[in-house]
């Protein structure tokens, strides 16, 4: 072989090598960082003006992670950035479902072990057929185990123009089109978002759900920025689909917001638009407060709500509230002892007062929270026109049981036959007084039947709210109907005026604790135009007595006049007065209280227990006679003071004197439709515990020290 021959070979062989060198390049090999092995992978050849799907694929090392779209609490998510040939686009990531990756008290959202993102590459109609055009692509990545590392790695890949019907990769094709399938995406699916303070409803119906179970279901947001990641979603189930209730971040503002659902195996991609939560989504088809652990609303049933409303009816006759006005019953049962046939009617008259009243506030409480009001039980004390009308009322009975006046067969004419009509009348308003005052001083037992009651339908709520009345009546109507006991009380006579007066002061007492009440609602100036409402119709009253008692004919008719005009003129002094005072109302430190307190609010409660403090919350109201009692007990002694500061926990007020939506809010989510309710949080987070309606201080002593770990 000559020299020339000799140097052709060699050339050609190194020119052969050069190529396969180059060819390998353009192959794309894997490239492998510290802690991670990446490349590009295609479905295979590309169609002019069609679209192909390349993947990012990265495999990361044994307990090594990269993360999702929205990182959750801490992390970053891949990146890619595309350097195409002219003509050739790439659109963005179909991200695959992300896992869940808890951190110390973070929580993360990305990908262990190996994930595949394809993305949509679509080449010019320009293309031609046989070319081979070269993606190059850059890629970063946060890849974290106990400590994160950026890295980043500069990627290409060959893809033909098909020349005819495109050719699939064999290997990877199907793999890319397995990561397409189970990728999240929208499948008729609808879904709403309610927020709540402290709490996000989001409810998803649609045949996909339609019958599941779905324990595991969870809902990654698109946004970083809408959800206390690290909290627990709460799963509600319905034959349509489910309800979660999630924390909202601070920041979260009410409006449209998408993401995915994971159910499982299967993920959707979701956009939940503003709106009540949807029919079907949880078990009753309708909104469903979310109980604490261990103390399902929806469980309790009919037959059990309505055995505890009973009993919590027969309760609330013991709880301070109700004394007062159950002090003019007693009086109309001395009266009528004797006479059998009358006592019993005044029963049924009671009876059938307390069952109207009950009814009626219950009927107005389901048509205001249907209109959307946060409104719950007592939501007529709330009221601060309401408040003085019943302590003018007050005010008046007290009147007249101290004698400056008289109701009854004086004025309407003689003879017993109205007199029985009067004495009914007089027991059917005395039961509707008694509901109206009292009823919102929730008795124990009364607080899951409450509970049960707003979350159920109309005519299951008025069941309940029914045979909490009858609770309430059936002391004083069972007496009326029992001989035995009413001949041994004395017989009418000259005590019975002294008896009468002595009630009247009961009265006295409830007229100004409505004062103070007012007070607190609508302001001092206005509580100066209620006194002044009172003297007038304190006048009128007496005017009114007056003209019963003596003067002509004709001078009666006109003092008795003077009641009316007097009721007159004090409405029309209160009324520009009577309204609740704007703005929120302080938690006004009290310097002589052991016990410091703040205002509640939800993000209060998450801080304090972020810093590792356990939290007790005071739901509470001035005119709850039955918080009043243990705050000024259980909760004022040095023994709990002195609880409170070993544990450094924190007490928090919430005060539904007036109507807030948020308290309001909050007592749906423990089951609960008035107050008093009493929450211990956990310090360090987790879920309350509910303590009872009459405290101890025993009780909340140990609570605290529970919560304290």
């Amino acid at each position: 072989m000559s020299p020339a021959a000799i140097i052709k070979r060699v050339f050609g062989a190194a020119a052969m090598i050069a190529a396969l060198a180059l060819g390998s390049a353009a192959a794309a090999q894997p490239v492998k960082t510290d802690h991670l092995e990446v490349e590009l992978i295609s479905q295979g050849e590309a169609t002019p003006g069609g679209e192909n799907y390349v993947a990012l694929r990265h495999k990361m090392a044994d307990g090594w992670h990269t993360y999702w779209r929205n990182s959750g609490d801490s992390g970053e998510a891949t990146k890619i950035a595309w350097t195409l040939a002219p003509g050739w686009t790439a659109g963005d990531f179909v991200w695959a479902t992300p896992q869940r990756l808890p951190f110390s008290m973070l929580m993360n959202y990305g990908y262990s072990n190996e994930v595949i993102l394809p993305v949509a590459i679509t080449a010019p109609k320009t293309a031609r057929p046989g070319e081979t055009v070269t993606l190059k692509a850059h890629a970063t990545f946060l890849v974290c185990k106990d400590i994160c590392v950026p890295e980043e790695a500069n990627l290409s890949l060959d893809v033909k123009v098909a020349q005819g019907a495109p050719k699939t990769d064999p290997k990877w094709a199907p793999v890319i089109a397995r990561a397409l399938e189970q990728a999240p995406k929208p499948s008729g699916l609808v879904a709403a978002a309610t927020l709540q303070p402290g709490a996000l409803k989001i409810s998803v119906t649609g045949e996909p759900l339609k019958g599941g179970d779905f324990p595991q279901a969870y809902f990654f947001p698109f946004s970083g920025a809408a959800i206390d990641h690290a909290k627990p979603q709460a799963i509600e189930r319905g034959p349509q689909g489910l309800t979660l209730t999630i924390v909202p971040a601070a920041t979260l503002k009410p409006g449209p917001l998408a993401g995915v659902l994971s159910v499982g195996d299967a993920a959707y991609e979701i956009e939940a638009v503003e709106g009540p939560v949807l029919a079907g989504a949880t078990g009753l088809g309708a909104p469903k407060a979310v109980a604490p652990p261990g103390k399902s609303i929806a469980g309790l049933g009919l037959p059990a709500a309505l055995a505890l409303a009973f009993l919590g009816g027969l309760i609330l006759n013991l709880m301070p509230c109700v004394f007062p006005v159950l002090s003019m019953k007693a009086a109309s049962l001395v009266l009528h002892a004797h006479n059998g046939r009358t006592a019993r009617a005044q029963g049924l008259a009671f009876l059938a007062g307390v069952l109207v009243t009950f009814l009626v506030l219950a009927a107005l409480l389901i048509v205001a929270r249907a209109a959307g009001q946060a409104a719950g039980w007592g939501f007529q004390l709330q009221s601060p026109p309401v408040i003085a009308g019943l302590c003018l009322l007050m005010l008046l009975i007290a009147l007249n049981l101290a004698g400056l006046f008289d109701i009854g067969t004086s004025v309407q004419g003689a003879g017993s036959g109205l007199a029985s009509k009067s004495g009914l009348a007089g027991a059917f308003f005395t039961g509707a007084l008694a509901v109206v005052v009292a009823a919102p001083c929730t008795a124990p037992f009364m607080a899951g039947a409450l509970g049960y009651a707003v979350s159920q339908p109309p005519a299951r709520s008025l069941m309940v709210f029914a045979a909490l009345g009858l609770g309430f009546a059936a002391p004083f109507t069972a007496l009326a109907f029992a001989p035995g006991l009413l001949r041994r009380l004395p017989r009418p006579g000259p005590w019975m005026s002294v008896f009468k007066t002595v009630l009247a002061f009961p009265m006295f007492g409830a007229a100004a604790w409505l004062a103070w009440v007012f007070a607190s609602q609508a302001g001092t100036v206005a509580l100066a135009a209620l006194f002044g409402a009172a003297l007038i119709l304190a006048m009128g009253a007496w005017l009114f007595g007056l003209g019963q008692r003596q003067f002509s004919p004709t001078w009666k008719i006109v003092l008795q006049l003077a009641l009316p005009v007097a009721l007159i003129a004090a409405i029309a002094l209160l009324a520009p007065v009577a309204k609740p005072q704007a703005g929120d109302r302080p938690v006004v430190a009290d310097p002589s209280a052991a016990l410091p307190r703040e205002a509640w609010s939800p993000a209060k409660v998450v801080e304090l227990q972020a810093a590792g403090r356990p939290v007790f919350v005071d739901f509470t109201a001035d005119w709850c006679v039955t918080c009043k009692v243990n705050e000024k007990t259980s909760l004022a002694s040095k023994g709990v003071a002195d609880a409170f500061a070993a544990a450094n926990a924190a007490y928090l007020v919430a005060d539904w004197t007036n109507r807030d939506a948020t308290i309001a809010a909050a007592l749906a989510e423990h089951g609960r439709a008035g107050v008093p309710l009493y929450l211990m949080y956990p310090a360090g987070g987790g879920a309350p515990k509910i303590l009872p309606q009459l405290l101890t201080e025993g009780l909340v002593k140990a609570a605290v020290k529970e919560a304290a770990g």
